[in-house]
């Protein structure tokens, strides 16, 4: 493997300077203020501070309305992670079919993730708002039922998951699509000839040999389904009907600028980089065993 040389030995690391401070401004520095205001109480307008140990971390564990919204949270990304990994591969499996205007298909399945997740909660506020959404309107057709969200938790969190899952599935389709068609078509002949079925070549080579994307997508998805799905749940539910659809990243938010309660919402969002942490370092331990390269 060639090795590439510079001609000035700083020049690497005045490349690297940008993404570094990048790093250290959005990230560590954030991190490392939540972690220190997380030990105080603090004024509405945090100009007064008041060390209070672990007793924000003590409150946060004995609140039922967080208690939920981590539960909440839970179902919330096994859902988003594994509906939304099912549907991206199936959908890049018919992608990956010789069609007709294939080209087109595959653009129009890829648009959905240049579209912010607050943006995609609009899209889909307006199919499925009760007063004036398409879906709805159309409904009051063909049954008597009418789909009110605002009024019902199980179909509010079942709105913002299929939300989340529209808005990623575009990102996940285009690693899938790379993925299927890295796989050798020599490979599947062979199958072919062997007599195997398609069903059989999908589970027994297909889907392995997808299994290091499949890892990557998981561990992505896990992340996104965490800490960016709050702009969805802002832009339609806002955490209701009640706490329905409260997730930990929402409840941290809203404590922090509405109830203006800076050092409890800081225990809150070390908490929740702490779950995600913990979540990926078991992934790469566990599930990675399983990984075929």
């Amino acid at each position: 493997m060639k090795r590439a040389v510079f001609r000035n030995r700083w020049l690497p690391y005045a490349l690297l300077a940008p993404q570094f401070v990048i790093i250290l401004v959005f990230f560590y520095w954030p991190a490392v203020e939540s972690l220190r205001l997380s030990l105080f109480r603090a004024s509405p307008f945090g100009d007064r501070l008041l060390f209070a140990g672990l007793g924000n971390y003590e409150r946060l564990f004995r609140d039922p309305a967080y208690l939920r919204s981590g539960v909440t949270s839970v179902i919330f990304s096994v859902a988003v992670t594994f509906l939304g990994l099912g549907v991206s591969l199936f959908l890049a499996t018919m992608a990956n079919a010789r069609i007709r205007g294939l080209t087109v298909y595959r653009s129009l399945l890829l648009w959905p993730y240049g579209i912010a997740p607050a943006v995609a909660g609009v899209v889909w506020l307006f199919i499925f708002n009760p007063s004036y959404g398409v879906l709805p309107y159309l409904l009051s057709f063909v049954t008597a039922y009418r789909f009110n969200w605002l009024l019902e938790g199980w179909v509010a969190l079942a709105l913002i998951i299929v939300t989340a899952v529209w808005k990623q599935f575009g990102y996940n389709l285009a690693f899938y699509l790379a993925g299927l068609q890295a796989i050798p078509a020599s490979v599947l002949e062979a199958a072919s000839v062997d007599g195997a079925g398609p069903f059989r070549k999908f589970f027994a080579i297909t889907f392995p040999l997808l299994s290091p994307v499949t890892f990557f997508l998981f561990t992505l998805n896990m992340t996104f389904a965490f800490f960016e799905s709050f702009g969805i749940v802002h832009a339609v539910t806002q955490g209701g009907p009640g706490d329905a659809t409260s997730l930990l990243v929402y409840k941290a938010w809203k404590d922090g600028f509405q109830g203006l309660e800076l050092g409890f919402s800081a225990a809150q969002s070390v908490i929740l980089m702490i779950v995600v942490i913990g979540l990926t370092a078991l992934q790469f331990r566990y599930a990675e065993k399983k990984v075929t390269y």
